[in-house]
């Protein structure tokens, strides 16, 4: 806590980064750099982990991927009558393709963490409780989206998924008449994927950096259970 102190008042002062580097004893920029980026690795691991098993999307209410606008509207008016069950299992496959999506975003993700410069790290230590989860969000979020986008395409083509859109699609169709157009002039099969994949992939992200932030701040308030010798140096 004392050299976390000392790195904020070292900043605030505007102490060049070289002086910097040489104030901080035993905790260089380097340091900082590398405490940072094993923080986000081991946040970035647990989270997939966690998020990758068994309903860890699907039964976790704080990360639980709903269906699009379109097919929720949908899901809602056949609920009423006891007529929903191809979109809640749409649902489900849509959870699961998110899971099993989960090995490569992990990898995706640890490789997004490399590119955190010796400067950023400096500010992310001295930055609340999920700056550098707010700091890897803001400069790789769009890449992680392309990125993650073809494992969740045969993510969801594995899981039956895409099958089940071509199933509600008649449905939705029908649904036009009778919701008074709510669905637009959707017709085609692939607009739904693609509403259905951008979904999948847009919300499996949220949940990540949701544990990936949880993660941080654990890793910060107890560096010693981690059981790394940077992430104690740098954060105990």
């Amino acid at each position: 806590m004392l050299r976390r102190q000392f790195i904020i008042s070292t900043l605030a002062l505007t102490i060049a980064p070289a002086a910097l580097a040489q104030n901080f004893g035993r905790l260089s920029q380097t340091d900082a750099r590398s405490g940072i980026r094993a923080a986000l690795e081991t946040a970035s691991r647990l989270a997939t982990q966690r998020l990758g098993r068994a309903d860890g999307f699907f039964g976790d209410p704080a990360v639980h991927i709903p269906l699009p606008r379109q097919l929720a509207s949908l899901q809602r008016q056949l609920s009423r009558v006891g007529m929903s069950g191809p979109v809640d299992d749409l649902e489900l496959r849509i959870n699961r393709s998110a899971e099993a999506a989960m090995p490569a975003a992990g990898r995706i993700f640890t490789d997004a963490v490399q590119s955190i410069s010796v400067n950023d790290a400096v500010s992310i230590v001295r930055g609340g409780d999920t700056a550098a989860t707010d700091y890897l969000r803001g400069r790789s979020e769009g890449r992680l989206t392309t990125l993650l986008r073809p494992s969740m395409e045969d993510a969801l083509t594995g899981s039956g998924a895409y099958r089940a859109v071509d199933a509600v699609e008649p449905q939705i169709s029908r649904g036009q008449s009778l919701l008074g157009g709510l669905f637009g002039n959707r017709s085609a099969t692939g607009s739904l994927r693609d509403t259905v994949t951008d979904h999948a992939v847009g919300r499996a992200i949220d949940g990540v950096f949701h544990y990936i932030g949880q993660e941080e701040r654990a890793i910060r308030q107890d560096p010693v259970q981690r059981g790394s010798d940077i992430l104690r140096r740098v954060f105990g």
